[in-house]
């Protein structure tokens, strides 16, 4: 009797030590929603001061969040988690005084839908397109407020189309998004053994060889033009199943049968924002420019070694046709740096000297 009452008085304890915690957790939860609301009554306030500039504003202040996170680490939330946490809460406050409209290429859960809401969060209107081109000239228009357009994978190399709009364009990079791309077998069913057909896009399918030759070695593969519409056809068919991203679950209902199955890993996709607007320094900028040289011995030569000789670190070069003239060629360069640094600035008068052709891309925060 003794020892049960002891258990009964220490689960009580217990009990009323949990309501405590409990009670401080809703308080807090209570001080976070007020603070909110007063941080996006004074965001939206500042925004409608100034609402022309709503587009260069939303990137700087959402770096500016990042940077705060990184310089008050100190907690058991890692920097990832915070950051999506306040890329919600820009995302969401801006919206509230003129919501982003970003072009992407469509259609919703493809990969570049995926990093349009991994930058601009949920609250930002996505607006698929069904190319590069449209994207740009969505923006170009005024119809988006933002482009998102990939330009770069790990293991296919550079999208070469999109850094040919850039030589016609005044758009500006500003910004990129690393994204990494995990393939997925989507379906509706219950398990693997179920499965009769497969859909997808033949570059996923690729992807995916090895894993499919081992698990549905057998099984149909049908080709689509794009991993969203591989789920949607999933969504709508029993027995079959779709190589897609997470993303295209969600947005399908879909049952993730067995995650990552791309044969390689360390598979990343490297976008560009683009944008009307340039974006201030951070501190960690990348710029993007494109120039030409003479047709001469050592012209390459010499445009590169001036970006060397002021200290500019390369970390891209690219060579791509004028399309105007055979045999002539640009090159698309990314180097550390942003055009308002003095170094940065130096180089390119000295660059424009020797070249026949310079022109910037943009500065923007670099990606990690």
């Amino acid at each position: 009797v003794i020892l049960y009452i002891r258990s009964s008085v220490k689960v009580v304890n217990t009990l009323n030590e949990t309501d405590k915690d409990l009670n401080s957790l809703d308080d807090l939860d209570a001080r976070i929603v007020k603070l909110l609301n007063e941080r996006a009554e004074t965001e939206v306030r500042l925004l409608k001061e100034c609402i022309d500039s709503d587009k260069e504003k939303f990137l700087d202040r959402l770096t500016g969040a990042y940077q705060r996170i990184k310089n008050n680490l100190s907690g058991p939330l890692p920097e990832a988690a915070l950051k999506s946490i306040f890329r919600e809460v820009v995302a969401s406050t801006f919206s509230l005084a003129k919501p982003n409209t970003v072009a992407y290429l469509g259609p919703p859960a493809t990969f570049t839908h995926m990093a349009c809401m991994r930058s601009f969060g949920s609250s930002a209107h996505f607006q698929p397109a069904v190319s590069i081109a449209q994207i740009f000239e969505e923006v170009e228009k005024g119809k988006a407020d933002y482009g998102v357009v990939p330009v770069e994978n790990s293991i296919e190399g550079t999208v070469t189309y999109t850094v040919d709009m850039f030589v016609d364009s005044d758009l500006k990079i500003c910004g990129e998004i690393l994204l990494e791309i995990t393939q997925n077998l989507l379906s509706k069913a219950g398990s693997v053994g179920e499965i009769k057909k497969v859909y997808s896009h033949p570059q996923a399918l690729a992807q995916c060889r090895f894993w499919l030759e081992n698990n549905l070695k057998g099984i149909e593969l049908v080709e689509v033009e794009s991993t969203a519409k591989a789920a949607e056809y999933a969504s709508r068919e029993p027995e079959t199943a779709a190589v897609a991203s997470e993303a295209a679950a969600s947005i399908y209902d879909l049952h993730i049968l067995e995650p990552k199955i791309q044969d390689q890993y360390n598979n990343y996709t490297r976008f560009f924002i683009i944008s009307d607007q340039q974006v201030s320094p951070t501190g960690r900028d990348k710029t993007s420019i494109l120039f030409s040289v003479k047709h001469e011995a050592g012209a390459l030569h010499r445009g590169l070694k001036t970006l060397a000789d002021n200290g500019l670190n390369l970390t891209q070069i690219e060579s791509r046709p004028t399309r105007k003239k055979a045999w002539e060629y640009v090159f698309f360069v990314d180097f550390e740096g942003h055009v308002e640094q003095e170094k940065v600035s130096t180089a390119l008068k000295e660059l424009e000297a020797t070249c026949l052709f310079v022109k910037v891309l943009g500065s923007y925060p670099r990606s990690e």
